[in-house]
């Protein structure tokens, strides 16, 4: 080696095992757990003992609607005027009503009724609440101001009134199918509102920019990909509205203007009826009261839980 030259450093190689080598830092990590607003949401709700009180009275109310002969054999048509506002007897665990029908048989089967125009209208209000926000949400320009300014008239319209008013002029036809109608028809502004605010929301999203740069048409895009990541807040807003059907369905029937009593049995109608007698006979308007509370309460506990379920930051707050 010349005499002017640096010395040469000496490098150590260390041994190197094909045989047990692994390259840690690329291996997937594929034991990591899915995510996702549902998966999220039914995590957290799952962990939550109120769900499952919700759920089984809820569970309840729908057996007892589809399957009354469940839970009792008594005819609620078959009364006896002799055993009118009598206690509870062998059979009969709530006693008898004024016109000596037997009240928990009448209870049970008024479930039926009542989730049925619950349902009814909630479907109605879900439908078109649906199809004018998220057409008002994603359209914009004059078609969310014309179509704004419809929900905001039938929003300042009590619906209630309003289903007083129609069932008073189609009296001669009330059954649970008209009565729905004059629930939902005018209750459906609320849910659109919630609804195009959502779309307002997801519209400027990059999935749907580059599904629009990709040449997919605006009616695709909205129902392919807009409206299925907006409906988080309408499945929580319908569950509420379920409940205040069922509680509008009662005070029309108690103010005399929903089912006919003879023809269908409604917790409303029997609450009506049995207001005369509070005095005597309290216990014929508390026991269906308080199906109709649980029934609401239990709807109401559900779409409060699934409204905190469905938000990251009331689930990060827990």
């Amino acid at each position: 080696m010349p005499e002017n030259m640096p010395p040469r450093n000496e490098h150590f190689v260390a041994a190197f095992d094909e045989n047990t080598f692994t390259a840690a830092v690329d291996v997937p990590q594929l034991n990591e757990r899915r995510s996702g607003l549902w998966i999220d949401a039914w995590r957290d709700i799952r962990k939550r003992p109120m769900f499952y009180i919700s759920l089984t009275l809820l569970l309840f109310v729908l057996a007892a609607a589809l399957v009354p002969g469940i839970f009792t054999q008594v005819d609620p048509r078959m009364c006896d005027l002799a055993l009118s506002n009598t206690g509870p007897a062998a059979g009969h665990p709530l006693g008898f009503t004024k016109q000596g029908c037997d009240v928990y048989s009448r209870i049970v089967h008024g479930t039926g009724t009542s989730l049925s125009v619950g349902l009814i209208s909630t479907l109605i209000v879900f439908v078109v609440g649906t199809l004018m926000g998220a057409i008002a949400g994603y359209f914009g320009s004059w078609v969310d101001a014309l179509l704004s300014r419809i929900g905001d008239i039938f929003f300042s319209i009590p619906y209630i009134l309003a289903a007083v008013i129609v069932m008073g002029v189609f009296k001669e036809y009330r059954n649970i199918w008209v009565i729905s109608l004059a629930i939902g028809i005018f209750a459906w502004a609320s849910s659109a509102r919630v609804l195009r605010a959502e779309v307002l929301r997801v519209r400027p999203a990059d999935f749907v920019t580059a599904s629009t740069a990709q040449g997919l048409g605006p009616w695709k895009n909205l129902w392919r990909h807009v409206l299925p990541n907006s409906m988080a807040p309408m499945i929580v807003v319908s569950t509420l509205s379920l409940a205040a059907s069922i509680v509008a369905e009662a005070v029309l029937s108690f103010l005399g203007v929903g089912l006919p009593t003879p023809e269908f049995i409604s917790w409303g109608n029997d609450i009506s009826a049995a207001q005369s007698d509070l005095r005597t006979a309290p216990e014929n308007l508390i026991y269906p009261s308080i199906a109709l509370t649980l029934t609401v309460l239990a709807f109401i506990l559900l779409g409060e839980l699934l409204r905190d379920a469905l938000d990251p930051k009331a689930r990060a707050q827990r």
